[in-house]
């Protein structure tokens, strides 16, 4: 298929469209287990994912069509394991930038790699690396943005889209080009060395970032700020007594008060 509208070298070049799947990710991870040879920067866009995922299981809801849902397929083997977390430092400032392009500086991306315009959530990320040794020998990387749809169910927590914030539907193939092309730039300058560069601009864009919220750890409520993001991804906050307290993944909730 011909990807006139994709401008970068190899993200996106090979798109691959989908009618309808359970979820692009899988779909993607099917395929290369099958030995089916695909190129770095393969593209998977659904119109429809019945069976989309989040980050720990979650389920992540989309209108067929309205929505963009795809998935990505890089090939980071010069990226130790333990620094895995630079991969989702860099999908992440590509979404950001991507839809940058068209919102203004209430985007933001919240730890660990939620897309947020304002308090509301625009999209998630879920990367899904394949192991070989000690190397991540490929990494599927599953992307779902509210573009176009303006209604959600109850259960889906602090939704916004694009279409609420501009009061306009939006071109999701030009809005898809803009976002493949950031997250190349984003991941050739990782491959360059550029790491500092990559982690102060992931902090700089960081939601709540050296402000002062309300967080629940364990059932306990606490008021502190988040200052810090450690290299494997660890989130550090500055409690309002003072300490410094670390969590991972699910080790933490934001709460909008």
């Amino acid at each position: 298929m011909q990807n006139n509208i994709f401008s970068g070298l190899f993200v996106g070049q090979n798109l691959i469209t989908l009618k309808e799947v359970d979820s692009t990710n899988t779909f993607l991870k099917n395929t290369l287990s099958n030995s089916k040879p695909l190129p770095e920067g393969t593209v998977i866009m659904a119109e429809s994912q019945y069976a989309g995922r989040g980050q720990q299981q979650n389920k992540w809801n989309s209108d067929p069509g309205k929505n963009l849902t795809f998935s990505l397929l890089l090939n980071p083997t010069f990226l130790a394991i333990a620094s895995q977390f630079d991969l989702t430092r860099v999908v992440s400032l590509g979404v950001h930038d991507g839809l940058a392009t068209i919102l203004d500086d209430k985007l933001k991306i919240k730890w660990p790699n939620d897309v947020y315009y304002a308090d509301g959530k625009l999209g998630g990320i879920l990367i899904e690396n394949l192991l070989q040794g000690s190397q991540i020998k490929q990494s599927v990387i599953g992307i779902g943005l509210n573009v176009n749809q303006d209604v959600f169910p109850d259960w889906v927590p602090n939704p916004v889209s694009v279409k609420q914030i501009l009061q306009q539907d939006y071109d999701l193939r030009v809005l898809l080009s803009e976002i493949c092309s950031h997250i190349e730039a984003w991941y050739l300058k990782l491959k360059a060395g550029k790491v500092e560069l990559v982690r102060k601009a992931y902090l700089d864009q960081l939601y709540w970032l050296n402000q002062q919220h309300a967080f629940r750890s364990n059932g306990s409520v606490f008021e502190g700020e988040i200052i810090a993001v450690k290299d494997n991804g660890v989130l550090v906050i500055k409690s309002n007594i003072g300490a410094e307290m670390e969590f991972s993944f699910k080790e933490i909730e934001f709460l909008n008060r």
